[in-house]
């Protein structure tokens, strides 16, 4: 049976909203920031207390991790036939990837070391840039030969040689969690030394991990936790890429939304939540498809966009990283 993509063929946005609770008791533990902490701010209400639970650059990288097999070194099973770049080191052994590294197609290790196999392509396939607007068609077209989940991932080709450092896509699907009237559970403990307790008390002894260490500990309740998603809609049809490419890659963003909230919600120790129910806030009348589903629509998919000689072949392009 098909995915019946029709109520968004002309909606601008595909917005979802996903109830979160935590898997056990009340508690859970925010993401955290250098000189920041918890990200606590006032809400919309009057007296209200909102939290950011998880940030949208980290649920970026979290809606990647659940497409890739470490163990197998490739996409899970559903993804397998997509184009991805490998670095492994001089002996043949992986290193990293573009779903995985940080910045993605502009990963320092795929662009800055001896091997430029993807430099080289990327400089002669967008030679023409150099002056004038940046060919936004152009430019999707060759990320999606590379590494189709980066047009969702969004990449910033930030290299004065590729034109100009100006060859850039935005985030086609982002995300993030908030908590509304949240309240601090604190609480605390010690690191305990049992065989030289007292040492704690020197400053040196126990930046070292000696002594016992008592240490202060803030976690949080809410009401209410929510994982908000976005799919720019407009933003995929305005790559050009054709009806074959649009519908895969709606479905590639709903398969990585619906299996984070399946598989990936165990954000830190502390922090181990489950979804309650996804709604479509819009548009209207769009029933989101089951994971199973996606699962079995997305190969035909890939195949299909394959068969137009869309992605590289072979879709593994593979760059050797020296130090």
């Amino acid at each position: 049976m098909s995915l019946d993509l029709s109520p968004l063929a002309k909606s601008p946005r595909l917005l979802l909203a996903a109830t979160l609770e935590p898997l056990q008791g009340t508690r859970f533990q925010p993401t955290g920031f250098p000189q920041l902490g918890a990200a606590e701010y006032d809400g919309p209400k009057e007296g209200q207390r909102m939290l950011l639970v998880e940030s949208a650059q980290s649920l970026a990288n979290r809606l990647e991790a659940v497409c890739w097999d470490s163990v197998a070194d490739d996409w899970v099973a559903p993804l397998r036939g997509l184009p991805v770049i490998k670095v492994v080191d001089q002996d043949g052994k992986p290193l990293t990837n573009s779903v995985l590294e940080a910045h993605r197609l502009n990963s320092p290790y795929i662009l800055e070391g001896e091997d430029k196999t993807v430099f080289n392509r990327l400089k002669s396939e967008l030679a023409d840039m150099e002056l004038g607007a940046v060919n936004i068609r152009k430019l999707a077209a060759v990320v999606l030969s590379l590494d189709a989940n980066a047009l969702l991932h969004g990449v910033f080709l930030a290299k004065k040689e590729l034109a100009g450092g100006r060859l850039r896509l935005p985030r086609a699907l982002s995300a993030f969690i908030e908590a509304e009237d949240v309240k601090v559970a604190q609480s605390g403990g010690v690191k305990l030394d049992h065989v030289q307790p007292g040492r704690g008390d020197e400053g040196r002894s126990a930046k070292e991990g000696f002594g016992n260490v008592p240490f202060a500990r803030e976690e949080y309740t809410a009401p209410r936790i929510t994982a908000y998603f976005n799919l720019d809609l407009a933003q995929i049809r305005g790559f050009g890429l054709g009806p074959a490419a649009e519908t895969f890659l709606v479905a590639l963003a709903l398969f990585k939304i619906r299996r984070f909230l399946a598989e990936g919600l165990r954000l830190r120790t502390a922090c181990d939540l489950r979804s309650t129910g996804i709604n479509v806030t819009a548009p209207q009348g769009f029933a989101l498809p089951e994971l199973a589903a996606l699962e079995d629509e997305l190969p035909s998919l890939i195949g299909a966009v394959a068969s137009q000689g869309a992605f590289a072949d072979p879709p593994v392009t593979t760059v050797t990283w020296s130090a």
